[in-house]
C-alpha cells in the first residue's frame, strides 16, 4: 500500500503551517471518505485507493497563492487540482492524479471554464468514477481554514456553499448525499 503521508511530507516540510494544515483536512476527508467506500456494498468500491487518493488530493496547494495556509506559490488557488495531477502522474500514480484534478467543488466542464474565465486548460474536470465521487464529496464537508479546527459542515452548510455556483452543482450533490449519506 502507498505511504500517502510520506508523500506529503516530501512536499510540505513536516512541522511547516502548509503541513500542518494540508495533513488536518486531507485526515479528516480520508476518514469520511474512507467510511462512505466501506459501507457501499463489498466489492464495489476500491476502499484502499479512496484513502490514499484522498489523503492526497490537495497536494497541488503548496504551489498556490494561499498564503492563510501558509503556501507561498504563484498558481491561483483553483490550480492546486490541475498541479496535484502533475506531481502525482510524475509519481507514476495516474489514478490518484485524475482524482486531484476532478475533485474541485462537484467537478468543473469545459464549458463552465471556457464561460467563468478559469485559469484551467479548457477540458471537462468531473469526477467519473466512484472513487472520484466520494472523494470529492467527502472534501466538500471540510474547509481548510483552520479557523475551523477541522469541524464538519452540515449538509445545510456545504448546500449553501454550493448553490451560488447554479442549481446543477446542487443537483449533483443531493444525488451524492443520496447515494453516499452513511447515517
Amino acid at each position: 500500500m502507498l505511504n500517502a503521508v510520506a508523500l506529503l511530507d516530501k512536499y510540505y516540510p513536516p512541522g511547516s503551517d502548509a503541513h500542518r494544515i494540508l495533513l488536518t483536512h486531507s485526515q479528516n476527508v480520508a476518514t469520511k471518505a474512507t467510511a462512505i467506500a466501506q459501507a457501499l456494498p463489498a466489492g464495489t468500491v476500491d476502499v484502499p485507493f479512496v484513502t490514499e487518493a484522498a489523503l492526497l488530493h490537495d497536494i497541488g496547494i503548496c504551489f498556490t497563492a494561499a498564503s492563510s495556509l501558509g503556501c507561498f506559490g504563484d498558481l491561483p488557488y483553483l490550480c492546486h487540482g490541475i498541479k496535484g495531477r502533475e506531481l502525482l502522474e510524475a509519481e507514476g500514480l495516474p489514478r490518484h492524479a485524475l482524482v486531484c484534478e476532478r475533485h474541485i467543488g462537484v467537478g468543473l466542464t469545459g464549458a463552465e471554464i471556457v464561460r467563468q474565465k478559469l485559469p484551467l486548460p479548457e477540458r471537462d474536470m468531473l469526477p467519473t468514477t466512484v472513487e472520484e465521487r466520494i472523494v470529492a464529496y467527502a472534501d466538500l464537508f471540510f474547509s481548510k481554514d483552520p479557523s475551523k479546527d477541522g469541524r464538519e459542515r452540515s449538509i445545510e452548510q456545504v448546500r449553501d456553499s454550493l448553490a451560488r455556483f447554479g442549481k446543477e452543482k446542487l443537483e449533483i450533490f443531493d444525488q451524492w448525499q443520496t447515494m453516499f449519506a452513511t447515517g
